[in-house]
């Protein structure tokens, strides 16, 4: 009997949004076929686990710094708990860590690693933490493409973006829309009143129009006339709505990332981010540009008592754009 060949083992840092692991999807599939990973990421990650990554290993954390406001209030880090998570991080002996992200912050937490190869992009000499500083992919491409020049220098082949294999949409024939009004930021939201509107406009053309949101919103849609409003809270209660839907229209948001990576063709409402950087990974995936700002991309803290980039897109301007993509996606 031929003795088991035990792979390395891989740790990945990811702690950021929903949206940011599933972009991160095909190369943590892709290691799991070559290695033993482990993923550091926030809670949800083990839900994203068990739906696409079955053979990773999650360890849940989250990180205080990502925290959207009091991110550096140091005397609420919980310090007992990021010490916990540095020894179960050494006491699992990695041979290769790495971090798709800038920020210097993963890159201490490699170190803490002691894996002997840790990759990254360095930032601010962040390049003392790294054993291997990669070259950053250039600042203008997609954030996938991070994660490609990653697998490229452990020696795994990820797809070009417009050829990730997805399965097709399971979504019920009879072309049930599924609108999701919800972001991680305000500043990522289009006004309420303008999906409103747009439900309203879709409805009329006879199509079946499911609207979700964050808990935060529910309220404003149930006095607005839409009693059957779904709000997930989960990712399998993102995943059960997505099942029944063949098109996703909705900010730029974790929702979005989510439908595009089960197949569901996504149309996206962008505002300060930018599309190059975060379109869903879907080839029908489709999309609106945030109106023009001097600040953009300002990565989520707007200078204006408004976010323009969004607030500037009515409702009749964004469905110009949404009328054709959903005309061809519902006759097919």
């Amino acid at each position: 009997m031929a003795p088991s060949v035990t792979k390395p083992r891989l740790l990945i840092i990811e702690l950021w949004g929903l949206g940011d692991l599933v972009i991160g999807t095909p190369f943590f599939r892709a290691a799991a076929e070559k290695y033993e990973v482990t993923v550091v990421a926030k809670p949800y990650a083990k839900e994203l686990q068990a739906k696409f990554w079955p053979g990773v290993t999650v360890l849940p954390f989250v990180a205080p710094w990502t925290a959207f406001q009091g991110k550096y209030r140091l005397w609420h880090w919980p310090w007992l708990e990021m010490l916990r998570l540095s020894r179960m991080i050494r006491a699992r002996h990695f041979d290769v860590a790495l971090s798709a992200r800038w920020d210097p912050r993963d890159h201490f937490l490699l170190a803490l690693s002691g894996a002997g190869k840790r990759l990254g992009f360095p930032r601010v000499r962040s390049g003392i933490f790294l054993s291997d500083p990669l070259v950053r992919p250039d600042p203008a491409a997609h954030r996938y493409e991070s994660w490609r020049a990653l697998g490229q220098a452990i020696g795994l082949e990820l797809p070009p973006r417009d050829r990730i294999p997805f399965q097709p949409s399971s979504g019920d024939q009879r072309a049930q829309i599924l609108i999701h009004t919800g972001a991680a930021q305000r500043v990522r939201v289009w006004p309420l009143d303008n999906f409103r509107k747009l439900v309203d406009r879709l409805r009329q053309k006879q199509l079946r129009v499911e609207v979700a949101c964050d808990p935060d919103q529910q309220d404003w849609w149930l006095r607005n006339g839409e009693p059957n409003v779904a709000t997930p809270r989960t990712v399998e209660d993102l995943l059960a709505l997505v099942s029944r839907s063949r098109v996703f229209i909705g900010n730029d948001s974790g929702p979005g990332h989510l439908a595009a990576f089960t197949g569901v063709p996504t149309f996206t409402v962008f505002g300060p981010q930018l599309p190059e950087w975060f379109a869903p990974l879907h080839p029908g995936a489709n999309w609106v540009e945030g109106k023009a700002c001097p600040y953009k991309p300002c990565s989520d803290y707007c200078r204006f008592a408004k976010p323009v980039c969004l607030t500037g897109w009515t409702e009749p301007e964004i469905w110009t754009h949404i009328e054709p993509f959903v005309a061809k996606l519902c006759r097919e």
